[in-house]
């Protein structure tokens, strides 16, 4: 009971905070008069042609910039834009003291006048997404996931009319018809023999990287058939057991929900089929290999092999460092069994 009472305790004073941040962002979605209201006195992350505007910091990573929804007014007149632009902007949450984030999209301004009166750079996100702060990435990822839906939204694909937004951005409606953002489902999978991991890799991942296997659910399946038929297809292996782990927002290639499962083989089935039309390849790795690759930062240099994983907020990460605790702690429990009284 008291290890009960010290875990919850600090839970209570974090859902409190997180429960006022959650309904002040809510009600903005419900109301547009106060999200208008909010507006004025909120954040601002800038966004050019999708590419978020960040500040590289002195250990080399990015951080997003956030600015005052009034110096960016500033800066967009004296550029000469249209004041009317800051309609256009979209609310993507709060920060720890209830103030109001927005996105804004001004791809319609010079980029470069831009990027030196705000003092940072837009840059792609496929290129900066892995350098930016964990606790930060989602925000920028969720910015840019709903501004390209708007972009792409606004026209009903049932009559062909025009949609038009809440001031929020939260939803588009057409005449009775509402629709909301969306996001395409992919299950990742970590496969495991009991001693071993597999991994695969694409043709466009950066040089020596090796991931957990993916792909889009098919409509009507269910997580599990999603997973054994994408391993089926991909390796040829047919599984044993499949058991969830966590989830997260993907940006690539267009905004999709990431569902992280484990997965295992009979060790007596382990031989692999690589279908090279969806992998460049696919192999097991071993503990220790595992292991050694979770402390490497960088790709391996040219001409030098190495395995190389994916950054710790992306979730086939997660995965993988959840598969090495275990089999870590599966060593320890043999270990004590070995030992006499």
């Amino acid at each position: 009971m008291l290890r009960a009472v010290r875990t919850l305790a600090p839970l209570t004073r974090c859902c409190s905070s997180f429960v006022s941040r959650m309904r002040f962002v809510e009600r903005l979605k419900r109301d547009d008069g106060a999200c208008a209201a909010a507006l004025q006195s909120g954040q601002m992350f800038l966004f050019h042609r999708l590419a978020p505007l960040l500040q590289r910091t002195e250990r080399g990573t990015l951080r997003p910039v956030a600015r005052r929804t009034s110096d960016v007014q500033s800066i967009l007149q004296r550029l000469g834009s249209d004041p009317a632009l800051l309609e256009k902007s979209v609310l993507i949450g709060c920060s720890q003291q209830n103030q109001a984030q927005f996105c804004l999209d001004v791809g319609e301004v010079d980029q470069e006048v831009l990027e030196e009166a705000c003092e940072g750079n837009f840059i792609d996100l496929k290129k900066s997404f892995f350098l930016l702060p964990a606790a930060e990435a989602p925000l920028v990822a969720k910015g840019q996931a709903l501004l390209r839906w708007h972009q792409t939204s606004g026209f009903c694909s049932t009559t062909g009319r025009p949609t038009f937004r809440n001031r929020a951005g939260s939803q588009r409606v057409s005449g009775d018809i509402i629709y909301y953002p969306k996001m395409s489902p992919v299950v990742i999978a970590l496969v495991s023999d009991g001693k071993r991991c597999l991994l695969g890799r694409q043709v466009s991942f950066p040089r020596g990287m090796y991931s957990a296997l993916a792909g889009f659910c098919d409509m009507g399946e269910s997580l599990e058939e999603t997973v054994s038929r994408e391993l089926a297809e991909e390796v040829g292996l047919e599984l044993l057991s499949i058991s969830y782990s966590s989830s997260q927002h993907w940006p690539f290639p267009h905004s999709s929900f990431m569902i992280g499962c484990h997965a295992t083989v009979s060790p007596a089935h382990t031989q692999l089929s690589v279908d090279q039309s969806e992998l460049e390849d696919a192999r097991w790795f071993s503990l220790e290999e595992v292991v050694t690759a979770l402390q490497v930062k960088a790709p391996p240099p040219r001409g030098t092999a190495g395995l190389w994983l994916p950054p710790k907020h992306a979730i086939a990460n997660r995965l993988i460092s959840e598969w090495a605790e275990q089999q870590r702690r599966s060593l320890d429990r043999e270990t004590e069994l070995q030992i006499p009284d």
